[in-house]
């Protein structure tokens, strides 16, 4: 099940003059675009597109900054849903998640498809929220058919069916293959999985390693990739790229905040801290410098994960221009487990831990923009 342009979909609840008007969620002219309502990706708007760009082919837009937090919250009401048809259930993210339903037509005296259907259109009528459902055999041909007829989709391949359905695709329908394998796979002359059937498996391992063994498998539409409801979360993480490859430390600054903000949210959204901050530079030869620090206690905190990453930027701003920035936090724990100790290196770091609480609360309450550092509009 995959929400259909979640975020923009909760504003558009929250606001009804917002229903027939194109809505981009995301930052300033400099961010990027977290996610578009289909009225503007109509006119060429995409998730991570540059904000500038995005404003360009749309720009009668309203753009809204995302309220985490909230968005947090209805997702952990779809997640009681979908647990009132399976406990097997994956997310990938807020707004998206597998389901294995095998085994449970006895126990609901109705088959995966009506449960599924019922579990939309609750989803519409208790949060307003639509969704689009795939259904198949295996994570893969699920993930593809939940795109195939966005939004308020549900599409079904069937096992009997995948051959035919996947001979003439193309291999871009692989989830997780980015431009870079986009482009190996082009220059193999490997366009779609006709092309895919072609090859030898053992030489599709030549070519490609792992990847290779995996792109044999999925030619057939072969997945054995188990819904798995107890993987834990690894990681948070935020990235953004730049219109212009930059080594402009004030630039670089005011980005590494406000994904240090977005990180710290959507670890208190989830109750987690991590002890391990890392950062993600991206040349603009696209080789990647990835820094991490391990610190003495987990945290959730925007203000001491920043402090980190900027060290880690501090030491690595010397080998731009970069033309991405990411920062991350992992080694995951229970927001319970973190240790609220003092810091003989930093006495101040608790009143910071503090002012920052008391400004999740105003912004709970009054909007994101209710306080905004002055590092954030660099």
């Amino acid at each position: 099940m995959d929400c259909d342009a979640f975020y923009a979909s909760v504003e558009k609840r929250d606001n009804p003059e917002l229903a027939d008007k194109p809505v981009i969620i995301g930052g300033g002219k400099r961010g990027v675009v977290s996610t578009a309502c289909y009225v503007a990706r109509i006119r060429g708007v995409r998730s991570a597109m540059p904000m500038f760009q995005a404003l360009k082919l749309c720009p009668d837009a309203v753009v809204i900054k995302p309220r985490m937090s909230l968005y947090a919250e209805i997702s952990r009401d779809i997640r009681a849903m979908m647990h009132e048809l399976t406990p097997e259930i994956e997310p990938l993210s807020l707004d998206e998640a597998f389901l294995d339903l095998s085994g449970t037509e006895k126990l609901h005296g109705a088959p995966p498809a009506v449960m599924l259907s019922r579990l939309v259109k609750r989803m519409k009528d208790e949060l307003g929220i639509t969704g689009s459902i795939g259904l198949s055999h295996n994570k893969f041909l699920a993930k593809v058919a939940s795109d195939l007829d966005k939004p308020r989709g549900f599409s079904v391949i069937g096992r009997a069916e995948t051959g035919d359905f996947l001979r003439d695709k193309s291999v871009r329908l692989i989830w997780g293959i980015g431009p870079a394998g986009q482009e190996s796979l082009n220059k193999a002359g490997i366009h779609t999985f006709s092309d895919l059937l072609r090859w030898e498996r053992r030489d599709l391992s030549a070519r490609f390693g792992s990847m290779g063994e995996r792109l044999w498998h999925l030619a057939r539409g072969q997945d054995k990739r188990r819904v798995s409801a107890r993987s834990p979360i690894k990681s948070i993480s935020n990235e953004t790229t730049f219109f212009e490859d930059t080594s402009h430390l004030t630039i670089l600054d005011g980005h590494l905040w406000r994904l240090a903000e977005k990180v710290s949210s959507r670890a208190k959204a989830r109750s987690l801290a991590g002890q391990v901050v890392t950062l993600k530079l991206k040349r603009a030869n696209h080789s990647t410098l990835t820094r991490r620090v391990t610190l003495r206690d987990a945290t959730q905190i925007a203000d001491q994960i920043y402090r980190h990453a900027r060290e880690l930027l501090d030491g690595a701003v010397s080998e731009g221009p970069f033309r991405l920035l990411g920062c991350g936090l992992s080694d995951l724990v229970p927001a319970s487990q973190a240790e609220m100790t003092g810091d003989l290196l930093d006495p101040d770091a608790g009143k910071r831990a503090q002012a920052e609480r008391a400004t999740d609360t105003l912004r709970e309450r009054f909007g994101a923009d209710i306080i905004v550092k002055g590092r954030a509009l660099r």
